[in-house]
């Protein structure tokens, strides 16, 4: 069989090197220091610790821990496609977050004619990275490497509009990410790989299988996202208590997921044997259903509630919805993002919605109209001064009651959802463009197409098929 050729000699470096003259204008003509990197702002007498660097840069390094070690070894799991899952996780996280600095940087940070930059515009970046990562989980070993730079291009913009529409206008709380991060990722990628559905591949694929080294390495992504998680939840919550609060719930949240996922992978696998897709995906399932309320006076054991509930509807979408999903709806959801993301992204938001309709001043004190900063009085109620009083750094809010809040954070769900989808359907249109060069389905979770790769690369996959073989034959 002729093998199809790579085509990225001409198309990849045009696509980069031309990206990159475009970035480079662009962050000549717009892109400045933010007063905590401006020296004009900064003397010697300055206290260090008032820079926000300090404040930031710890949950900068946790979160490209993540970006860059975590999802890039998590998603090394086809024993065929390790070269792929890692090294195009790096590309692409790269170019995301250069542009995500530039496109975020316009809603977020742009004043003065110019996008004042910080480590928080790095912060920021990596999260709207990181739904580009977990949409590439979808599409995972069946597209080009120009195909995921695409994908970024298009994808950070929706999401940027996304995030700037339902933090501007619909005003909601969403601490840990679970409406604008994982909800957004999990159907903008659910659409892009419904478009590009395989026929080919409705009965899966001879390389769609793992290596013992392959799921070792895995695991260890697993470990790291797991380890980091709580930075990625607390990285942008208000300083004090609610960080605080964001470090114990996510910790705890992932332990029960955690115990949770080999209980029930022990039940529901024959011979009460473990999985290790469980252990890589299962497992981390807390730290989603935490998210929407992790910054929130919910209580420990409510946290370890949904950790376990998160697990239990992750592992049974794995198990049978996955697999019907793939059958009778054409989503061929590679790394079973609607489960981690999707489904527990759901019951995140449910969570805070009940949250929200719980918070009294009883339970939070004054201190509530900070954390839900739209239930705050309105400029000129005498009620706002009072507050005020007690914490000079109350803003004048919306006077939303809670259940105002409430409808407007299921406003924000389907909001999410709807755009989300339809930026994936239509991006997905966009891929394919034969101009992109997808991979032929023979050639799928298969690094030799695109990567020079050892002679004993495939060593272990051709060990398994002669095994398989003789089984058959005995």
């Amino acid at each position: 069989m002729k093998k199809q050729p790579a085509n990225l000699r001409v198309r990849l470096p045009v696509f980069l090197f031309l990206t990159e003259v475009i970035f480079i204008a662009l962050f000549a003509a717009f892109v400045t220091y933010d007063e905590h990197a401006d020296a004009r702002f900064q003397t010697n007498q300055t206290n260090p610790m008032h820079n926000a660097v300090y404040r930031d840069y710890p949950f900068f390094t946790d979160i490209q821990v993540m970006i860059f070690l975590g999802f890039g070894c998590l998603l090394a799991f086809f024993r065929l496609y390790g070269f792929g899952g890692m090294v195009f996780n790096f590309l692409t996280a790269t170019f995301a977050i250069q542009w995500a600095i530039l496109v975020q940087g316009y809603f977020q940070f742009y004043h003065d004619g110019k996008i004042h930059i910080g480590v928080i515009n790095l912060i920021n970046a990596e999260f709207a990275c990181a739904v580009v990562l977990i949409s590439f989980g979808a599409v995972l070993g069946k597209t080009s490497p120009l195909q995921l730079l695409v994908m970024a291009l298009l994808e950070v913009p929706v999401f940027a509009v996304t995030e700037w529409v339902v933090l501007k206008y619909l005003k909601i709380n969403d601490a840990g990410g679970s409406i604008l991060i994982h909800l957004f990722a999990c159907y903008f990628g659910l659409g892009v790989t419904f478009v590009l559905y395989r026929s080919g591949l409705s009965e899966g694929h001879v390389k769609e299988n793992t290596s013992y080294n392959s799921d070792i390495l895995s695991v260890m992504g697993t470990l790291f996202l797991w380890v980091f998680w709580p930075s990625f939840n607390s990285a942008l919550t208000l300083k004090g208590d609610d960080q605080h609060r964001a470090i114990l719930h996510t910790f705890i949240g992932l332990s029960a997921s955690t115990l949770t996922a080999f209980a029930l992978s022990a039940m529901l696998n024959k011979n009460g044997k473990l999985s290790m897709a469980d252990v890589q995906n299962v497992t981390l399932a807390g730290g989603v259903t935490v998210g929407a309320s992790v910054d929130m006076m919910i209580s420990p054991a409510a946290a370890y509630a949904l950790g376990m509930l998160g697990c239990t509807a992750c592992m049974l979408g794995y198990k049978y919805l996955s697999p019907f999903l793939a059958r009778h709806c054409k989503i061929q959801d590679q790394c079973g993002i609607h489960n981690l993301h999707g489904l527990t992204g759901l019951i995140s938001c449910a969570a805070g919605i009940c949250a929200i309709l719980m918070a009294d001043e009883e339970v939070y004190g004054p201190s509530i109209y900070e954390i839900f900063t739209h239930r705050a009085p309105v400029e000129g109620d005498p009620k706002l001064y009072e507050l005020q009083a007690l914490i000079p750094g109350i803003q004048a809010g919306l006077g939303r009651t809670a259940q105002e809040q409430a409808i407007f954070q299921v406003a924000a769900v389907f909001s999410t959802i709807g755009l989300s989808a339809l930026g994936g359907i239509l991006t997905g249109y966009v891929l394919r463009l034969p101009l992109l060069g997808s991979p032929s389905d023979d050639f799928c979770f298969d690094d030799e197409l695109f990567f020079e790769v050892p002679p004993d690369y495939d060593s272990p996959f051709q060990l398994g098929n002669k095994i398989a073989t003789e089984e058959s034959a005995a």
